[in-house]
């Protein structure tokens, strides 16, 4: 299986960069009365970047919000295991003959 997941992660490696190579002109981006002059590759990737942080960004409170409570939950089962003295189970005896 983990030679499976290299060989599609080298694949999608060869084909980002034949498509980085491809698109090597230059691209103008108008925005707001600015125009941005760069290869459309970096013009792409800027936007890559900027779409990785913003889902970072927004998916950040959410991760926070589940570790302080595992945090909470790991504290109350310690307490309540130092609480309750463990139960001593003695087996079954056996049937009588």
């Amino acid at each position: 299986m983990k030679f499976i997941v290299w060989v599609f992660r080298v694949l999608v490696f060869v084909v980002l960069l034949v498509l980085a190579l491809a698109n090597q002109d230059n691209a103008a981006l108008h925005f707001a009365g600015y125009v941005w002059q760069a290869p459309l590759i970096l013009i792409g990737l800027a936007f890559f970047a900027v779409g990785l942080l913003a889902g970072l960004v927004t998916a950040l409170p959410p991760v926070v919000r589940l570790k302080l409570e595992n945090a909470r939950l790991k504290r109350d089962l310690r307490a309540a295991r130092e609480e309750a003295p463990p139960a001593v189970v003695e087996p079954p005896m056996p049937p009588v003959i």
